[in-house]
């Protein structure tokens, strides 16, 4: 047997590993073998040194005298970087109250992989796209698991069986085998016609704020038009979110803005908030048990209507709403859903469903009133494609809408609603670069910053939506644009996020042109679980004439 001593250079050589290397017959054999000893997550990263200097081969390595040192990368083994913070609070105010301004910053200081402390709550941020493809694969190194250091640990569900449970839940995939039905391409056609009565219902409200001259607040309004579709699409349920100007949120919708709102704040006051028998902890526990009740008796109303069991696909294609489908749907075996299941899935779905697309539709407005030519470019496509006041945005239509395609794209990768998905290491690690990361450390894929950083985008500030026909963009990493995440775990409600705003925005600007009120800069809230805009005030006129036809080959 030929066996050999490495360590990891930047270790002590006492932690040498004997390996017998008899059997490696070229490089990448060995980096191979030397990399399952080590756990260093990407082997080619592997090379070999001896005190006589680099080892390139196999060979070498095996003629080489005394211990042998491992790099990643070119790089000793080394901690992840960070700033030291303040004793007890750790980073937290050199992170908030702007926590994607200071975050770019520490990218721009340490590098694609940073650490800190808040609170007690430790986590490492990356902004680097192979680093992304890593920690998102469910593989022998990375997986969800929601510890005390996870940034949803505040409202973890393990009998949500979607993004609020960790990988190795066995509800994760009961859930995941009844969910996803639902919310496919086939399933969300299916709704189509629902979403089509929620923005035309929300239309004479718009048209009434025009006729008092009124400016009003886009996140608020987007979060009742949001809301309403969930109701509809998720629940059955109508929430009179358009029934008058002032109409009130339903109380579920404000629930989870709440719920959604009191996590983010827990979550950055470090682990021991958390469990606080007073206060915002408290409040989120309420919160929680009535959205369960409230749940509960809608189910309870839909088997009253009586329902046909059917298999999962059917089901998704013949049920009136979400909750109808879950309640009939059955698996191969005849089995159902069981209910404690069926209302934590449920309720996730609903907050995930509107707040995504309520603040992505926010930003879309945003760039309408923002971004120069935007607006006209999108209003071309729409006469170039006959539309009138009375078509009907169906699913064929929104895949003819090729610039309305890339500029929602484009506006996922500058202002992505989601920016935090975080992943837990299985297992004491290495990653590329020579990162040591412990088992249990929480990693956060940095949706923003992985969209901003100039090694994947050209001038990644600019809003382009025309990038999206470059060949840099189409041979892009496959991790650079990640608005979903990817991987196993990524949002299984992507599919209805988007066609729910590319169905709204063709009636939005068609009927309107929009204008910003005030020239205050566009804040986000720090304090909620996604970037939503806050004061992001607007007027619409509307449109009483629209554009000739135009060449189609000009864009």
């Amino acid at each position: 047997m030929a066996s050999k001593q490495f360590y990891l250079l930047g270790d002590e050589e006492t932690t040498a590993l004997d390996i017998d290397v008899s059997k490696a017959t070229d490089l990448g054999s060995l980096q191979l073998l030397v990399a399952g000893h080590f756990a260093i997550v990407e082997p080619s990263g592997i090379a070999f040194q001896s005190n006589d200097g680099p080892l390139p081969d196999v060979e070498d390595v095996k003629k080489a005298n005394g211990t042998i040192a491992i790099t990643i990368d070119g790089h000793a083994v080394r901690e992840v970087p960070g700033p030291k913070g303040m004793p007890f609070v750790g980073n937290y105010f050199e992170i908030l109250p702007d926590h994607l301004g200071n975050n770019q910053r520490l990218f721009e200081r340490y590098g694609p992989i940073f650490k800190t402390t808040s609170l007690g709550r430790a986590t490492c941020q990356i902004n680097d796209a192979e680093l992304a493809s890593i920690i998102f694969a469910e593989t022998d190194f990375f997986t969800k698991k929601i510890n005390e250091n996870h940034p949803l640990y505040p409202i973890k569900d393990d009998q949500a069986g979607v993004f609020l449970s960790d990988t190795d839940n066995p509800t994760w995939s009961i859930v995941h085998k009844f969910l996803p039905p639902a919310f496919g391409p086939k399933a969300v056609r299916h709704y189509a016609p629902i979403m089509q009565r929620c923005i035309e219902s929300a239309l004479p409200i718009f048209d009434k704020l025009e006729e008092d001259e009124e400016s009003w607040n886009v996140y608020q309004y987007m979060t009742k038009l949001g809301g309403e579709t969930i109701g509809k699409v998720v629940l059955g349920m109508d929430f009179n979110h358009f029934s008058e100007v002032d109409a009130p949120m339903h109380a579920f919708v404000r629930a989870i803005v709440e719920v959604l709102s009191l996590n983010k704040k827990i979550a950055s006051k470090g682990e021991f908030f958390a469990h606080l028998p007073f206060g915002d902890p408290k409040k989120l526990k309420e919160i929680q048990d009535w959205e369960f009740s409230e749940v509960d008796k809608v189910i309870k109303n839909t088997k009253a209507g009586g329902t046909e069991d059917l298999p999962l696909q059917d089901a998704a294609l013949h049920a009136t709403n979400v909750i109808d489908y879950l309640v009939r749907a059955v698996d191969s075996n005849g089995e159902k859903l069981p209910k404690e299941n069926l209302i934590s899935a449920v309720i996730v779905a609903s907050g995930a469903g509107f707040a995504t697309t309520s603040t992505l539709l926010s930003w879309l407005i945003y760039g309408l009133v923002s971004y120069p030519g935007m607006q006209a470019r999108l209003l071309q496509e729409l006469v170039d494609n006959d539309f009138t006041d009375d078509t009907v945005v169906t699913p064929e239509l929104i895949e003819k809408l090729e610039f309305q395609e890339k500029y929602v794209k484009e506006m996922q990768r500058v202002n992505n609603p989601s920016y935090q998905p975080g992943r837990t290491a299985k297992t004491d690690l290495v990653l590329p670069g020579g990162y040591r990361l412990k088992e249990g450390d929480v990693v956060i894929g940095a949706i923003h910053h992985i969209h901003q950083n100039p090694k994947y985008w050209d001038n990644p500030a600019h809003f382009d939506p025309d990038r999206w026909d470059t060949d840099a963009v189409k041979n892009r990493h496959k991790a650079a644009y990640c608005p979903f995440a990817i991987g196993p775990r990524s949002c299984i409600g992507f599919n209805f996020a988007l066609q729910e705003v590319k169905l709204f925005l063709p009636k939005l600007v068609w009927r309107y042109h929009w204008e910003r009120v005030g020239d205050a800069a566009v804040q986000y809230d720090p304090y909620f679980q996604l970037v939503r805009p806050v004061n992001l005030y607007v007027k619409t006129q509307r449109r009483t004439v629209w554009p000739s036809k135009s060449d189609l080959d000009k864009w």
